[in-house]
């Protein structure tokens, strides 16, 4: 059993991770910024803990203090600006992870995009996220943590399928359900084989209990 923070618990991606953790042996805590937001998750068996990502590293430490394993999975949205892409998706992926290191926490799993580390694929629009993403899962593999940095493509709201591919390269596919990518999170909790890894992850043939075993 590992005690589980997830930072950006409130988003689509979280939301399913908090759900498929309800009644599993781990402790699960989530990070928020709203009391109006607690009683969704209460109700999940998660313990919820006031959490502003635009806050500084101490407050960030003090919220996840105590915690094995962290999970990233925020994100400023589609419908902000390219101001708040980089105080989330970045400086609070920065900062989550010096307050990570702090509490020297086992495993952080990061929530990141396909081609993150291939600009010429980025469009105009979309390069603030993609920058932020990029330079995020930079700094959490310089860092000392055991790292899992997952990196999926197009996220929709389908019913996963339990079955990914971490080969772009092997398929014309070229997005995942947010369910699957929440599975893959969960299994690769705890998982040494996981750590240290940057995948890929689109929709595919292979069990996602297969990909760490």
């Amino acid at each position: 059993m590992s005690n589980v923070f997830i930072i950006g618990a409130n988003g689509k991606v979280g939301r399913h991770v908090a759900k498929q953790l309800s009644g599993s042996v781990h402790d699960v805590r989530v990070g928020l910024r709203s009391p109006e937001q607690f009683a969704d998750f209460e109700a999940l068996g998660a313990t919820p803990v006031l959490l502003d990502l635009e806050q500084d590293v101490s407050s960030i430490t003090d919220a996840i203090n105590n915690s094995d394993v962290i999970i990233f999975t925020a994100g400023s949205g589609g419908h902000t600006g390219a101001d708040k892409t980089i105080l989330i998706d970045l400086d609070g992926a920065a900062k989550s992870i010096a307050a990570a290191e702090h509490i020297q926490a086992k495993q952080f799993i990061m929530v990141s995009a396909l081609n993150a580390d291939s600009p010429e694929t980025w469009s105009d629009s979309m390069k603030p996220y993609y920058v932020a993403k990029h330079y995020a899962d930079r700094l959490l593999r310089d860092s000392s943590l055991a790292y899992t940095i997952l990196r999926p493509g197009g996220l929709t709201d389908d019913t996963g399928t339990g079955a990914v591919t971490t080969d772009p390269a092997s398929t014309d596919k070229t997005t995942i359900a947010r369910e699957d990518v929440a599975r893959v999170v969960i299994a690769a909790i705890e998982q040494e084989s996981a750590y240290h890894q940057t995948i890929p992850l689109l929709e595919g043939t292979t069990p996602i209990a297969d990909i760490f075993a």
